[in-house]
């Protein structure tokens, strides 16, 4: 039986999963939000690893794939937000960050070459410290005693990641961009 599905399944399932996830954080149901969040991460890391271990990646799967995990954070950050268990201006900066990589990427795609999203290990370590961030605040909120200060190290963490990766991206997309550009102008 073939089942090179089930990783864009899972990836579907987290997609679907975002807006019971901001109902459960606006009802103030932390326990279950933290459930389904905890599920969420766990299925993106089923995901990536079917597909990496048994060949089953797809072009849908490569942008779904991350698509979900912005989708995700962007709605729970945005949420903790608004409930205020989450400064504004972090979720200002990972927002802006995702933004200029997203539109950037598609200028990349549409003058210079095909995008293949391939992102680096610091911008998985920078998206490790964003969803570690939301289970922290969602573990806090669900009752169990965290101290304060770990969450404002970790926002600080983010912020700082966030910033470095927009720096890196942008680095690697404009050496990328200028040597493609090189090549057509030796070319013509």
């Amino acid at each position: 039986m073939n089942f090179s599905w089930l990783p864009n399944a899972l990836t579907v399932g987290r997609i679907l999963a975002v807006p019971p996830l901001v109902l459960l954080l606006l009802a103030g149901h932390y326990g279950w939000a933290l459930a389904l969040a905890v599920f969420a991460g766990l299925s993106d890391l089923l995901d990536g690893w079917l597909a990496r271990r048994y060949g089953w990646q797809s072009r849908f799967g490569s942008l779904a794939d991350p698509a979900a995990d912005k989708l995700l954070m962007m709605a729970s950050y945005l949420s903790l937000a608004w409930l205020t268990h989450l400064p504004w201006w972090l979720v200002g900066l990972v927002i802006f960050r995702d933004l200029v990589i997203v539109i950037g990427g598609w200028i990349y795609h549409r003058h210079f070459e095909r995008l293949e999203a391939a992102p680096t290990q610091l911008s998985r370590f920078n998206t490790f410290c964003q969803v570690f961030l939301m289970w922290y605040v969602l573990i806090y909120l669900a009752g169990f005693p965290l101290p304060p200060e770990g969450q404002v190290g970790l926002e600080w963490m983010v912020a700082f990641l966030g910033v470095v990766t927009l720096i890196h991206y942008s680095w690697l997309w404009s050496l990328k961009a200028a040597a493609i550009s090189r090549q057509r102008r030796r070319a013509d």
